[in-house]
């Protein structure tokens, strides 16, 4: 079964100026067709990139993870990845690596901290918890596809969370199933929890300004997008709709600003067309008043 790109869009909630930036930097197949591998892929790459990874710094870690292990062919998909601070490690067969470094590392779940060791000395197993979590992670990920497996999907989160609380992705799948289905207090519940796990992720409060915006509570909504903006400032649908929760609070100077930044993000398509009428409209009403005050 293959995916096209607005079902990738839609099914790990990136963005269209996201997904072509990876296939520029040689993270994703080119193309506009997807398989499920690919799926598994880019969401991989979209986690590390909310942590701040740069691609230059995966696609490194990446190609040395390939000269490490012998045949391997798509790290992505046959290691687990994980960040170590701004850095990328992979575990496999029995420990986790930093390929680019040649160290090995190990995690304590309860404080995050990493220590790193060399040689065969700093080799780990991982747990059969953490397998699974992958695993289950990536199955919640392809029932996403078909509304009738949705319930399915939202059991297997579930069931990500029980093994590991702090997963800040399956809070924000979970979140997104929830407000599709406009549960909005369990969407809102699961967005704050994703918050909480990683306040590096823009994501989070991306969709969180979405259910707060849905909601009315416009005031919080801009300040959920503002945050994101402020993780990621190149972030064109966090300026789109907090363009938009300005306009809804009679801010017009406010949404221009983002209006403005939005289509220098993104140059063309519908979205670019409505944000320029906008833009249009702002600036004319602004040209009446100042008229109207030189009249008075």
């Amino acid at each position: 079964m293959t995916y096209g790109r607005a079902d990738v869009l839609r099914i790990l909630h990136i963005t269209t100026r996201q997904l072509a930036g990876w296939q520029r930097a040689g993270l994703v197949p080119a193309g506009d067709e997807f398989s499920f591998a690919d799926l598994l892929q880019i969401n991989k790459i979209r986690d590390l990139r909310a942590k701040r990874v740069r691609p230059a710094v995966i696609r490194e870690s990446l190609e040395a993870m390939q000269r490490q292990v012998a045949g391997m062919e798509n790290p992505f998909l046959e290691a687990s990845v994980f960040s170590v601070g701004k850095r990328v490690a992979f575990r496999h067969d029995g420990h986790a690596l930093e390929p680019v470094d040649g160290q090995y590392v190990m995690e304590f779940e309860t404080s995050g901290a990493v220590v790193s060791t060399s040689g065969s000395s700093g080799k780990i197993k991982p747990t059969t918890a953490k397998e699974s979590v992958h695993e289950l992670f990536a199955r919640g990920v392809s029932l996403e596809e078909r509304p009738s497996d949705h319930d399915e999907a939202i059991r297997l989160y579930q069931k990500v969370l029980e093994i590991e609380p702090q997963h800040a992705a399956a809070h924000i799948n979970l979140g997104t199933l929830y407000y599709n289905r406009q549960e909005f207090g369990a969407a809102e519940s699961h967005y704050l929890a994703a918050v909480k796990a990683d306040p590096r992720y823009a994501l989070a409060y991306f969709d969180l300004g979405n259910v707060l915006d849905e909601t009315g509570r416009f005031q919080e909504a801009i300040a959920a997008y503002k945050a994101a903006i402020q993780l990621a400032p190149t972030y064109a649908d966090a300026h789109y709709n907090l363009a938009l929760a300005y306009e809804r609070m009679r801010e017009s100077r406010s949404a221009l600003r983002h209006w403005t930044t939005y289509v220098k993000l993104d140059r063309s398509g519908a979205w670019s067309a409505h944000a320029r009428k906008q833009i249009a409209r702002i600036l004319e009403a602004d040209k009446l008043k100042l008229v109207y005050k030189r009249e008075g």
